[in-house]
């Protein structure tokens, strides 16, 4: 075990200040996410270098089309969740009653994702808010490096644990599942409000992480049209219109196995209505040789970058980020890191 980092002692408990559930932890509990336990009056992380899932992985994977663009990041998790998410596709992991996985410090970490010719490291698989400790202390080691360090998280955090992170995290991609409908976020999630997550947007916002935002559509019971407009209207109001939107395919798992795959026909509603509420970079997730997987000059229409699922093909932008053709900012991040030309194109 090693001790938390971000908690409060209370009469009642420890609290837990890391996700926006606050869980009070009594003495030998744990808290809802499973991994973090109180323990004499302190809170320890059942999870630090404990990793339950790693392999290098597109950046585009995550998916992060404006942040380093064609680079491999080298993708690390731990065990369990702070959601139940009942279309978990990482459930074998994300659900688990007990942590498991092999044992590495960060330092061992770091010289894996150069060992595999990383540019950076993402934090990812499972909620990496629920590792937040192990995450700094790897990122603050990456950046020592010249490395970067992207979260893929479901954005429940609080203030503290973004002020405690942020110094070493230069993206992150906020997930969504089913247009923040907030019905579906606390009966198929176990979510009790979405609150938290726009709030800890503007939280990254102001600490100058770069985002970028996905948002599950699924079938029947995730499809909404008029919350997806709602939802990128916001995005334009407090983000801005060219954060980039990703719209991605449900494939049926876990215990949603009886619900239809995403049709590409569905996507495309979705993206028409968050190009409506005037996003500029709409892109879509999971349908592999599909036009919305690239990214278009919105001056000019010249193809910037071209991507097949989640691999680059070709990128066309200059080495600032820019269209080559007019010179039109299209909110590219992480240059510095961003592979030019023809991607590897590699499956690991």
């Amino acid at each position: 075990m090693r001790e938390a980092k971000l908690y409060s002692n209370l009469k009642s408990g420890i609290r837990c200040d890391l996700c926006a559930r606050r869980c009070v932890i009594h003495d030998g509990e744990t808290g809802f996410c499973r991994v973090r336990t109180a323990k004499d009056g302190k809170l320890y992380s059942l999870v630090y270098g404990l990793i339950d899932g790693m392999a290098p992985d597109p950046i585009e994977k995550k998916p992060l089309f404006h942040f380093a663009p064609g680079s491999s990041a080298f993708s690390i998790s731990t065990s369990s969740c702070n959601f139940r998410c009942q279309f978990c596709l990482n459930y074998h992991s994300a659900h688990r009653e007990t942590p498991v996985g092999q044992k590495l410090e960060p330092e061992e970490i770091v010289n894996l994702a150069q060992k595999y010719d990383c540019a950076g490291l993402t934090y990812t698989y499972t909620e990496p808010t629920i590792f937040m400790e192990l995450a700094h202390d790897t990122a603050e080691i990456a950046h020592e490096k010249g490395m970067f360090n992207t979260f893929v998280t479901n954005g429940y955090m609080t203030q503290e644990a973004i002020d405690y992170i942020a110094p070493y995290l230069d993206a992150a991609s906020v997930n969504f599942k089913g247009s923040a409908n907030k019905k579906f976020y606390q009966e198929l999630m176990s979510v009790p409000k979405v609150e938290p997550i726009f709030d800890a947007m503007l939280a990254m916002k102001e600490k100058g992480i770069f985002i970028e935002i996905t948002n599950l559509i699924i079938p029947e019971v995730g499809d909404f049209v008029d919350d997806t407009h709602a939802m990128a209207k916001w995005v334009v109001e407090n983000l801005g219109e060219h954060t980039p939107f990703h719209l991605t395919a449900f494939a049926p798992t876990y215990k949603m196995s009886h619900l239809p795959r995403t049709s590409a026909a569905t996507l495309e509603t979705h993206i028409e209505a968050a190009k409506d509420a005037g996003l500029v970079f709409v892109y879509s997730g999971n349908v592999a040789g599909h036009d919305y997987e690239n990214t278009y000059c919105p001056e000019c229409g010249f193809k910037a970058v071209e991507r097949y699922s989640v691999y680059l093909s070709m990128n066309n932008l200059n080495r600032d980020g820019r269209c080559p053709k007019c010179q039109t900012d299209l909110n590219i991040a992480g240059v510095e890191w961003m592979v030019q030309g023809k991607g590897r194109f590699k499956r690991f």
